[in-house]
């Protein structure tokens, strides 16, 4: 009993050994690796300086760096980890700077040209910004005292608030109203995008290289809108003429313009399109005449307006007499006569600059004086017109025509379909055929008119 029990330990304290053993052996890789070390910071105050390595705070290499706390961040991050906001900051910096400058700058220049202008335009009108019914505080101070609104505006910046409007920071506009034979006067002032660099250098070389692309430039676009006797449909308290006498005027296009701005004009303008160039004696080289009739030419060139002409210099872009639209109607209702006056130069904000614009203002009671021609004069003028009209016509009526065929051809095709809805298997069979031989018969014919 006693072997046995012996034998029956012996073995199972064998089985167990093996086990211990099959166990060793499939863990032997974790036996033998090394034990973790503590990291730096974790090490005791007592513990020797050498047991953590010294941190270079100017070495870049994340090998050379202890292990820190999240918090230090002196510790985690060196100046090489910054280069790239390092060179970046300071071209943004410059960015924001420029914009803020040219904006100032920009809006500094258009008050220049209002505190020049600002006197002609009191002169002729009785309202100048965008708040109703509300005048210049300078102006009133100088009312009724020649001479001390243009001593008090002109030189300065200080003009109203509500004189002008940024449309964005390269385009300021302005406004008056108040004048006989005009209706209201709008003025856009376009400057040099100052306020973005690139923009503006990009342009300038584009420019060089490709006429397509315009070239940067300041430019003052006035426009005149014209009452044409019209007072009593757009200010119903007004009266024709502001009580004086009737406003219209013979309706033509003329105008005078630079020869580096002719081409360009008349491609991108349809009522100069209309017009015969020519040359004339008593004007600068540097511009043409761009008119309807030869009596309008000679009525309207003037000793005033060749010496503003001359005065203006080659700053001059476009003088533009009209009634026609600028963009080509498509109906005729855009056709109506739309009696306007519009200047284009280049900006300037001098005083000895303001002979032109002040011409300018009063030209309506020029036209409303002088623009009435002979009917032979006009004869022309009004066959263009209809020849206009009537091409507008035309194209009025073929698409009227095709909107009818369009509708037709959807009527009788419905018409087909409800037919064939009612009939059965066999008889849409004999009705598509005889529509078949229909449709063959009609082409044979077509060719045989054809030959």
């Amino acid at each position: 009993m006693a072997d046995f029990l012996q034998r029956f330990l012996g073995g199972a304290k064998s089985s167990a050994s093996s086990i211990s053993s099959d166990f060793d052996t499939d863990f032997a890789d974790f036996a033998t690796a090394a034990s973790p070390l503590a990291p730096a910071h974790a090490a005791t105050p007592n513990a020797s300086p050498t047991a953590a390595p010294l941190f270079n705070p100017l070495s870049s290499s994340a090998a050379d760096r202890p292990y820190t706390a999240w918090y230090r961040i002196w510790e985690r991050v060196t100046l090489a980890d910054f280069y790239q906001e390092l060179f970046l900051l300071p071209i943004l910096l410059a960015f924001i700077v420029a914009h803020l400058w040219g904006s100032r700058a920009n809006r500094h220049r258009a008050k220049q040209w209002c505190a020049v202008h600002l006197p002609l335009l009191e002169s002729e009108y009785a309202q100048i910004g965008f708040v109703k019914g509300k005048r210049s505080p300078k102006l009133a101070e100088g009312e009724g005292k020649e001479g001390s609104v243009e001593k008090k505006v002109m030189g300065s910046t200080d003009v109203p608030d509500d004189m002008l409007k940024e449309a964005n920071k390269g385009v300021y506009t302005t406004y008056a109203t108040g004048r006989q034979n005009v209706a209201f006067l709008d003025v856009k002032l376009t400057l040099y995008p100052r306020y973005n660099p690139g923009k503006w250098l990009a342009e300038a070389v584009l420019s060089f290289f490709f006429d397509s692309v315009p070239a940067p430039v300041e430019r003052l676009e006035a426009t005149a809108y014209c009452f044409d006797g019209k007072e009593k449909l757009l200010v119903p308290s007004a009266t024709p003429g502001g009580g004086s006498k009737d406003s219209s005027y013979d309706g033509f296009v003329f105008a005078i313009v630079h020869k580096d701005k002719m081409k360009q004009l008349r491609d991108d303008r349809y009522d100069l399109s209309l017009t015969a160039t020519k040359d004339h004696p008593k004007l600068p080289a540097w511009c043409t005449v761009m008119s309807e009739s030869a009596e309008v030419t000679e009525a309207l060139v003037t000793p005033e307006l060749v010496k503003a002409i001359t005065d203006a210099g080659e700053d001059l872009e476009a003088l533009i007499i009209t009634d026609q639209p600028t963009d080509a109607p498509k109906k005729l209702n855009d056709t109506l006569p739309k009696k306007r006056i519009t200047l284009s130069t280049r900006l300037r904000t001098q005083p000895d600059s303001t002979s032109l614009f002040a011409l300018f203002l009063r030209l309506p009671d020029f036209l409303v004086s002088t623009a009435h021609f002979r009917p032979e004069a006009l004869r022309k003028i009004k066959a263009t017109r209809e020849e206009e009209q009537r091409k507008i016509r035309k194209v009025d009526e073929d698409e009227k025509a095709e909107a009818k065929r369009v509708a037709g051809d959807k009527l009788k095709k419905e018409e087909r379909e409800r037919k064939l809805g009612k009939l059965s298997a066999e008889e849409q069979r004999k009705f598509l055929e005889k529509e078949r031989e229909r449709e063959g018969k009609k082409g044979m014919k077509r060719k045989s008119m054809k030959g």
